[in-house]
């Protein structure tokens, strides 16, 4: 089974900062690309920013300059560092990894964690 844990979700005030980080465990061979969804009530959810196994990042027009995605790839764990938030950005944030499960098999799954609340006060 493979589980992604996210963890630094919270309250903030606007102009504030914070960091979210999401491990991958359990058994796979190894993980391709790692990324950060978010959904706000009433809303689609939407791609926040990705970065691949190599280290190229993207992401959405409305967080670029703000926030900074990164990998550690020994650790398993992508980070989210959130700067100049603002209530816009507040949503329930989920972590998803496209996921190699087999050395020898190429199919590629996706999996997600269970979200976590950032709400930025205004």
């Amino acid at each position: 089974q493979v589980q992604l844990v996210e963890s630094g979700g919270g309250l903030v005030q606007a102009g504030g900062s914070l960091r979210l980080s999401c491990a991958a465990s359990g058994t796979f061979f190894s993980i391709n690309a790692m990324g950060w969804y978010r959904q706000a009530p009433g809303k689609q959810r939407e791609l926040v920013a990705d970065i691949s196994s190599g280290g190229s990042t993207n992401y959405a027009d409305s967080v670029k300059g703000r926030f900074t995605i990164s990998r550690d790839n020994a650790k398993n764990t992508t980070y989210l560092q959130m700067n100049s938030l603002n209530t816009g950005d507040t949503a329930v944030y989920y972590c998803n990894a496209r996921i190699r499960k087999r050395r020898f098999a190429l199919a590629e799954y996706d999996y997600w964690g269970q979200g976590t609340q950032v709400t930025v006060s205004s």
